[in-house]
């Protein structure tokens, strides 16, 4: 049994290490190929290993003594904090040391060492952050949600690509549908981004473009891979999340309002529950930075072990699957035949 390594960044999120371990050890049940280097304070790390009995002979302690926060220059602290629990995490994916890492720190350091230490694959111009959001019959890939607020039309078509690669191997959909998301249906919509790069999706052979989706369609599953720039896609991608906890919200203050809701809540609770948990963040793992030589996932830095297991899962496949080097093979044959 081959085994699969994991490093995690366990520094700069908002709830502490203790939810990693947790699902780090949630996730050795699970899986016995799972090993992991998990980076950080190395006397608190071993304290919560213990804790949760986590198996020791498949864990390897790397002690941070820096630590990137949220108020960091992203770039500067890739370069000058060399011994952070980051980029520690991101060396051993560079060094071939893990298949992946996970970190729910700093973004922009993230995809800035992403960039630097684990590097584009040949033939890739940008890496997009590509998160799965739910829709009513499943999921789709929204790509990009947070690397490029600059991209240009070739940028989009190359997104489009790797979320096709993604959508089939990893969600097994044999010829995903891409849209790009617009303001109206018909291709004359949309900003000079969206107007100039419907062509060129067009007239790309390598996926099944279907149009352009408009918002208040994107919860009836239109398209499998919804194709955008960063900005769009990270204020949709906040507003999904949010809305699924106000309506959440508003559901239980409901049931409480009287006696009678109160009865009838306790008999329709659970359900209701169970298909908001679908509208989620923490079933749906983390965000991969799509196009890098190795796996980087982002994942929230709120997150608890449900999500931190979601993304080791989410880690798994992905690897067990091939799609980076899928991914990498698809550009650098582009690649060569331009050369050619």
């Amino acid at each position: 049994m081959e085994k699969i390594v994991i490093a995690i960044d366990t520094m700069g999120t908002d709830n502490g290490s203790a939810y990693f371990v947790q699902g780090i050890a949630e996730a050795m049940d699970l899986y016995d190929d799972l090993s992991f280097i998990v980076t950080g304070k190395e006397e608190e790390l071993k304290t919560y290993i213990d804790q949760y009995g986590c198996d020791k002979t498949r864990i390897e302690v790397v002690d941070a003594t820096e630590e990137i926060t949220c108020h960091d220059a992203p770039v500067d602290a890739i370069r000058r904090k060399k011994n952070s629990s980051m980029v520690l995490a991101l060396n051993a994916v560079k060094e071939g040391r893990a298949a992946a890492c996970i970190s729910g720190g700093n973004s922009g350091a993230l995809l800035a060492g992403g960039q630097f230490l684990v590097g584009r694959a040949k033939g890739v111009k940008r890496t997009p952050l590509a998160p799965l959001i739910p829709h009513r019959y499943g999921s789709s890939l929204l790509i990009d949600c947070g690397a490029n607020v600059d991209a240009k039309p070739e940028n989009l078509v190359q997104f489009a690509k790797m979320g096709s690669i993604y959508m089939k191997n990893i969600e097994g959909i044999e010829n995903p549908r891409v849209g790009i998301i617009n303001i109206g249906a018909e291709d004359e919509k949309g900003n000079e981004l969206v107007k100039s790069t419907i062509p060129l999706l067009r007239e790309c052979k390598d996926i099944n473009f279907i149009g352009s989706v408009e918002s208040r369609d994107i919860p009836n599953g239109p398209a499998d891979v919804l194709v955008c720039e960063a900005f769009v896609g990270n204020v949709l991608l906040k507003f999904f999340e949010g809305l699924g906890k106000m309506f959440m919200a508003e559901i239980k203050d409901t049931l409480k309002s009287s006696v009678k809701t109160k009865i009838g809540g306790a008999l329709i609770y659970k359900p209701i529950k169970k298909t908001f948990k679908r509208y989620m963040a923490d079933d749906k793992g983390g965000a991969p930075l799509l196009g890098l030589k190795g796996l980087v996932v982002k994942i929230h830095g709120n997150s608890k072990d449900t999500e931190v297991r979601s993304a080791i899962e989410q880690c798994r496949n992905f690897v067990k699957k091939d799609v980076t080097n899928q991914i990498i093979r698809t550009f650098v044959e582009e690649e060569n035949k331009g050369e050619n």
